[in-house]
């Protein structure tokens, strides 16, 4: 669901990132108060793990369509929301500078689309109402999926009326809307599966992590080291091998963007939009995931369709290198807000 710059306008974009801006230093302020050194490396690994979990699609079958996780609630569940919100903006930054994956313009967008609807609104309102104080597996089982859904369901959504709103693209409302909705109903359904999985194995490995930030405490002195050791596990897994077996069906905005327009990539020229591409086409370490191609090989015409499972270094690469830059990033972020921690 990463937005591209040609759905955007300059206006919208800009107010996104205005409000996107003050969301992060608003969670910032509320995390000196309640963060402590022990959460810092959670932070870090779950986003180097949510990194490598978006980059395998799963096919919609019946659709020719594909999701992948969006990790908001996730990290929202086991971190709290506002270290969740930033972790999620960490990754998400991450992505458009180095991966292409998303615009600059859009990322504003992007941030509030898929962090802010789950870490502020379904894990408050839907998420912790249905589990209360008292977790056990069901509760759990049936909050994530809910709150996964009806997240997914407004982020695409906004998706939509961003779109609208903008009036840069051909897209015409009520077909998008009606594409959009569904198809993120059933990725909705997986990623609160995948959600509800990982959240059951810290609840059983360490439930305290879970029930300390559903009330804002700090984790203490309770050993996270299992949890950490088995994500990173899973992060290199993903990342470095399993990212090979991801769906080669378009995702779930490009498949709708496709039936709404005939395109599943939309262009525009606005210099703004120009000036945003040339910046990120020379930040894009590993544009597409993989190693970045000689600009003659890039105009080259396809002429078969992609293999599957796409063995392929840059793929691992770009795995293993966007899990430590995210992991860097979100853990440094953790660090500068408990260094400079205010008391409450």
């Amino acid at each position: 669901m990463h937005m591209a710059d040609a759905l955007i306008s300059p206006a919208v974009g800009g107010t996104a990132w205005a409000v996107t801006a003050g969301l992060i230093a608003y969670s910032a302020k509320k995390v000196q108060t309640e963060l402590d050194e022990r959460k810092v490396p959670l932070m870090g690994v779950l986003g180097a793990f949510v990194f490598a979990a978006q980059m395998i699609n799963f096919t919609i079958p019946g659709t020719g369509s594909s999701g992948h996780l969006g990790g908001g609630l996730m990290l929202a569940i086991l971190l709290g929301p506002y270290a969740g919100f930033l972790t999620m903006a960490s990754i998400l930054t991450i992505q458009a500078l180095f991966f292409g994956d998303g615009g600059l313009l859009a990322l504003g967008c992007n941030i509030l689309n898929m962090g802010f609807y789950t870490c502020f609104i379904t894990y408050p309102l839907l998420y912790k109402r249905l589990v209360r104080s008292k977790p056990s597996q069901g509760r759990i089982c049936w909050g994530a999926m809910l709150a996964a859904v009806v997240g997914l369901q407004l982020g695409a959504f906004s998706v939509v009326l961003e779109t609208l709103a903008s009036g840069i693209s051909e897209l015409p409302f009520q077909t998008f809307v009606l594409l959009m909705q569904p198809i993120h109903l059933a990725i909705g359904i997986v990623e609160g599966l995948i959600t509800a999985a990982v959240i059951l194995f810290v609840w059983k490995a360490r439930p305290e992590i879970i029930e300390n930030a559903a009330s804002s405490r700090p984790i203490g002195r309770v050993s996270i080291r299992r949890v950490i050791v088995g994500l990173i596990a899973v992060t290199v897994l993903t990342g470095g091998i399993l990212s090979w077996f991801a769906s080669s069906h378009p995702d779930g905005l490009e498949w709708s963007m496709f039936r709404a327009s005939g395109r599943e990539e939309l262009t525009t020229r606005e210099r703004l939009h120009e000036s945003l591409a040339k910046l990120q086409e020379k930040t894009a370490l590993f544009p597409d995931y993989g190693w970045k191609e000689p600009a003659a090989a890039e105009t080259r015409p396809e002429t078969a369709a992609p293999a599957w499972p796409a063995v392929n270094g840059g793929t691992t690469a770009a795995g293993l290198v966007g899990a430590l830059f995210t992991l860097a990033l979100a853990g440094l972020i953790g660090f500068g807000l408990s260094r400079f921690k205010k008391q409450p």
